[in-house]
């Protein structure tokens, strides 16, 4: 699995930088949304966490690694002060920050996937709870911001498919018995990948293929 590449020292360290961009993605809506403090710092926790929390929840890994380790809490209100204090400069990165997020989502997607299987559910459903992982933070974040999740707006870059397609590939690597360290990091790596070719092409899915009607577009 993913953590055998890595020493649990640099696993976990990856997992705070995963934590770290997601929550500043979080805490970046918030100061657009005009949120007071409070509101940056829990739009910042949840987007970090919570398709980590969902995930544990799900396959009954209780309580949450989120509330186990005090650094996975205590990331995202770091990430949430820096925000508060040095938006207009955050912003300017803006691009940094989104590879960094295009790397959390290869890494989530394969770690919430394999920690799925090995709590003992089917391939599938393995499959779907580590795309909850990986976007499930991002959801929350929209839905408490009072926005349309981004990963249901066809006018935004590919954001799940990137997932879909690196949680698909390590449970074809456990449906075939290839599962080895390489093999989920070139996952991580392949969904890293296409969210970035995604950016950077402007990839998006496509609607429904006929789309004329009388009802106006909003």
């Amino acid at each position: 699995m993913l953590q055998q590449i890595f020493s649990p020292s640099v696993q976990h360290t990856l997992d705070l930088i995963g934590i770290f961009v997601f929550a500043i993605s979080g805490a970046l809506l918030a100061v657009r949304k005009n949120f007071d403090v409070f509101g940056i710092a829990v739009l910042a926790e949840v987007t970090a966490l919570g398709g980590g929390i969902f995930r544990d929840v799900i396959i009954g890994a209780v309580p949450p690694a989120a509330f186990t380790d005090l650094g996975y809490f205590l990331t995202p209100l770091f990430a949430a002060l820096l925000v508060i204090f040095l938006h207009p400069q955050v912003e300017r990165i803006q691009i940094g920050v989104n590879v960094f997020d295009a790397a959390g989502l290869g890494l989530f997607c394969v770690t919430g996937t394999t920690k799925a299987y090995a709590y003992g559910l089917g391939l599938t459903a393995s499959a779907a709870l580590g795309l909850a992982t990986a976007v499930g933070g991002g959801v929350l974040r929209d839905v408490l911001a009072n926005e349309v999740p981004s990963l249901l707006r066809w006018d935004r870059d590919l954001y799940a498919v990137p997932a879909i397609v690196g949680a698909t590939m390590v449970v074809l690597f456990i449906r075939y018995d290839v599962l080895t360290p390489w093999a989920s990091g070139g996952a991580a790596v392949t969904a890293f990948v296409l969210r970035l070719f995604a950016m950077r092409f402007h990839w998006r899915a496509p609607r429904a293929w006929n789309r004329r009607s009388t009802v106006r577009e909003e």
